[in-house]
């Protein structure tokens, strides 16, 4: 199921100031090539998400969401967040391949 909706309501609550960048989801995106204020970008203003997944959370007042911003048919930054009172990046991921398949196994799922 497509959470996207869901997750673009409670996105546009928060500010830059209450989104929190884990210390291994800063190292990936730097490997990667992502820039931090690009991911706070996205996630303060969820125009580019295409897709979010539910997961189980480890925390009973948090919810986590597996998301992909789509750029191209070619290329989209995949976030894991956690979200309560703050927005937790735990994992940022760059794919430069078609990532619509990926996003379509999960939906059936």
């Amino acid at each position: 199921m497509n959470y996207k909706d869901i997750l673009i309501k409670r996105l546009k609550k928060y500010k830059k100031e209450n989104i929190i960048i884990s210390r291994h989801a800063e190292e990936q995106a730097l490997f990667r090539g992502i820039s931090i204020s690009e991911v706070k970008e996205n996630i303060i203003n969820p125009e580019r998400l295409h897709f979010a997944v539910r997961q189980k959370a480890r925390k009973e007042n948090e919810e986590k969401y597996d998301c992909y911003f789509g750029y191209s048919k070619t290329r989209c930054h995949r976030y894991v967040l956690v979200i309560n009172s703050k927005c937790l990046a735990c994992t940022i991921i760059k794919i430069n391949k078609r990532w619509q398949h990926l996003v379509e196994k999960h939906a059936k799922v």
